[in-house]
Formats: C-alpha cells, sequence, structure tokens
C-alpha cells in the first residue's frame, strides 16, 4: 500500500511539474524574449495575416520569386491536405526511377528554362523539398529568376540582385547548411520598394 501510495503521489507531482508548470514556464519566457518566433513568425500587412517566414507559399504572377515546388495536398503547400503525415506537411514519396516524378521534373524543367534559355536551371526550382513547405530557395535559384522580375517591374537586374543579397541568410554558424534566401520576406520587400499594384498572398501574389 505504501508503495502504491508514493507511486500516485509520484505521477500526480510530475503531472503538474512536467504536464503544466514546465509548459507555463517556457511558454512565458518564449514570449517574452522571442514574442515573434514563439507566434508562428506570422508576417502581417495592414493588419492582416499574409503568411509565415517559416512556410511556402504559391506565387505565379511574373513579377514575383516563384517557390520551390510542392508535393504538399493536391495543389501543393497545404499543411492540413488529408493524407499527409501527422505534421500536416509531405513531400510525394515518389524514388528517383518513378517516371511520375521524372516526367514532372522534365516539365518543369522546360517550363523554367523557357523563361531563361541557355542557362542551367538551379535543381530547387524542379524539385519539391520533403515537407512541401520550404519557405527558402537557393542564392542559385534567386539569381536564375533576376532577369523575369527585373523585367516585369520595370527596373535593372542590379536593383532586384540588391535586394536578393539583403534577404539572403548565410550558414548557421558559418558552416551548418546553406545559403538560403526567403521568398516571401524577399516578395515583400520588393513590393515596398517597387510598388506593384496588390500585395503578395497565399492566393499566389
Amino acid at each position: 500500500m505504501k508503495n502504491l501510495v508514493t507511486a500516485i503521489l509520484m505521477t500526480i507531482v510530475t503531472t503538474v511539474l512536467l504536464g503544466l508548470v514546465y509548459p507555463l514556464v517556457v511558454t512565458g519566457v518564449a514570449q517574452v524574449i522571442f514574442p515573434r518566433q514563439a507566434n508562428g513568425s506570422l508576417i502581417e500587412r495592414d493588419g492582416r495575416v499574409i503568411g509565415s517566414s517559416l512556410i511556402g507559399q504559391p506565387f505565379s504572377s511574373p513579377g514575383y520569386f516563384r517557390p520551390r515546388p510542392s508535393a504538399a495536398g493536391a495543389n501543393g503547400y497545404n499543411a492540413d491536405a488529408p493524407g499527409n503525415s501527422y505534421t500536416g506537411s509531405s513531400g510525394s514519396n515518389y524514388g528517383p526511377t518513378n517516371q511520375k516524378l521524372i516526367d514532372r521534373v522534365k516539365a518543369d524543367v522546360e517550363k523554367v528554362q523557357a523563361e531563361n534559355p541557355g542557362r542551367p536551371v538551379p535543381i530547387d526550382l524542379v524539385t519539391a523539398s520533403a515537407s512541401g513547405l520550404d519557405p527558402h530557395i537557393s542564392p542559385a535559384a534567386a539569381e536564375f529568376q533576376i532577369p523575369r522580375v527585373a523585367v516585369e517591374r520595370g527596373v535593372s537586374q542590379e536593383q532586384i540582385r540588391q535586394v536578393v543579397q539583403a534577404h539572403t541568410s548565410g550558414r548557421q554558424f558559418g558552416f551548418l547548411g546553406e545559403p538560403t534566401v526567403n521568398v516571401l520576406e524577399l516578395n515583400l520587400d520588393l513590393d515596398s520598394k517597387f510598388a506593384r499594384s496588390a500585395t503578395p498572398t497565399s492566393a499566389g501574389g
């Protein structure tokens, strides 16, 4: 009986400490020190949330930089799509010899190359990330799109390139990972510097 009482008390104490006190303390500290990150790194314009710097979204207008393709959901970029993993995102799970994947990549390469003939297509412009929600592209993928964006916005390529460089993040701690460019933040900055008629939205810019 003594052991049973001790076990019950330990269960109650650990449940309160680890299930209530600890989460509340961590959440409170995060809200004070890192409020933006703790709330999902949301981006607002005119009082309306238009996205998160952590989640990719599509852009179809030629005046915007485009993200990686997405296999999350029927139309891509859908974290809540049924059939995805428990996190709400996934890749296609096609292997490198899958004909559907091969055909899709070939078609995407032809489409992308048409806007910049003669230049090799960066691989991340035609391949989806494992989550399907990667908000970043490589600097090479951004550089590939600069001519199209510059023409559509009526400015020089160098002006666009400067904005891209401002949104290029280096390797973490100087040696982990690869440099990346956040597509949503880049497109929003382009709109602030070289105004267009509409603000980018999750509907595709």
